[in-house]
């Protein structure tokens, strides 16, 4: 799968943009501030129905403007699709394949696998356990949509047995049995998620472990670990233990949305005593895993965009992963940078060919 070409109207800081691009590397070049970065969440948009960092619709719409418009053109499995989307302040986002509006995004999700590697992924490591969660879900929710479906209806359980336990709280009234159909209904998703979860982090740690060896040549020992209370115990037995103090705390404290992945390097946390290079260096490991897990359960190679991928890894690494990720196993590639030159040098040392994009203040042109 690649994308051929892109059309912009007022998104973000670009007026209006029409680009056509290369089956392989694709470097967006030009100052910070530019709007490198911009070009990158409009793939992920035809992507995956929204930006990579801001939920918020409406505020990628140019200042002034009432609407946005992104369109590309994919060739998917010999096939070209046409996949548009459109956002007009105060009205529901349309999205269309091939000038078919979906009933339902979710539809859209895992059809053109896309995986993103920024400096906003330092949130993986620095945040709490909700932003690593998101990521195994996103991963697994482009290869089963049935996985995000039940992730659905277990967030719906669970704020309507959290809701329960506030009006028990307010009220003083307490009923066993409608909270015990609570129960049931969250276990028998939550086991679901559970399983799967559970599979595809076996499948995933190799794969994590196999590029961050090769990314540092096996120079440094780390773990990722998936941590989940139902890997000790059964998920009904946890909600009867926690009950009183559930009641106490009007929320729901034990479940699969308490699961957690865990990163040390030596032993110890990665968040506190990773250097910055270490931690960049596991997140690219991440990333990459998750694009070979992705190949292997879509059939085809995902879009791999790469923002600001340069910025504190050294040479030697630099060109080992620019290696690996232009060669066979990997497919198209889009690339942001501040030097033009840095670009060229290092896909010349490896023989990579490179469609250049010169980047100034919303606009871009072929350099």
């Amino acid at each position: 799968m690649w994308l051929k070409n892109i059309t912009l109207l007022n998104f973000k800081n670009y007026t209006d943009a029409d680009l056509r691009f290369s089956k392989t590397v694709n470097a967006f070049v030009g100052n910070n501030g530019a709007g490198k970065t911009n070009l990158l969440d409009a793939i992920h948009y035809l992507c995956l129905c929204k930006g990579y960092f801001n939920p918020i619709d409406s505020q990628q719409i140019k200042s002034g403007e009432d609407l946005f418009l992104i369109q590309g053109d994919f060739d998917r499995k010999e096939k070209n699709e046409k996949i548009t989307c459109g956002v007009k302040k105060n009205q529901k986002k349309q999205f269309k394949r091939n000038k078919k509006e979906y009933e339902k995004l979710a539809d859209h999700i895992g059809l053109f696998p896309v995986v993103m590697i920024s400096p906003y992924d330092v949130n993986l490591i620095m945040d709490g356990s909700e932003e690593r969660r998101k990521f195994m879900d996103n991963v697994i929710s482009q290869t089963d949509s049935r996985y995000l479906d039940e992730l659905i209806i277990y967030n719906r359980h669970l704020l309507n047995r959290n809701a329960l336990l506030k009006q028990i709280a307010l009220t003083r009234k307490y009923d066993p049995a409608l909270l015990q159909i609570f129960d049931e209904q969250l276990v028998a998703s939550g086991n679901k998620l559970f399983e799967k979860r559970k599979s595809f982090m076996a499948e995933f740690i190799p794969l994590f472990n196999k590029y961050y060896s090769f990314i540092t040549e096996e120079q440094e020992e780390v773990h990722l670990l998936y941590q989940s209370q139902l890997n000790e115990h059964q998920f009904e037995a946890l909600l009867q233990q926690a009950a009183e103090k559930d009641k106490v705390l009007e929320r729901t404290t034990v479940g699969i949305h308490k699961d957690e992945l865990v990163f040390t390097i030596r032993e110890m946390a990665l968040k506190k005593f990773g250097s910055q290079g270490q931690q960049k260096s596991f997140l690219i490991a991440l990333k990459l895993a998750q694009y070979a897990y992705l190949q292997k359960y879509r059939g085809f190679k995902p879009l791999l965009l790469l923002d600001d991928i340069f910025d504190k890894l050294d040479d030697h690494r630099m060109r080992k992963l620019m290696e690996m990720v232009s060669h066979h196993d990997f497919g198209q590639i889009f690339i942001t940078d501040t030097g033009k030159e840095r670009v060229l040098n290092i896909f010349n040392s490896i023989k990579v060919p490179v469609t250049l994009f010169d980047v100034d203040n919303g606009a871009v042109k072929h350099a």
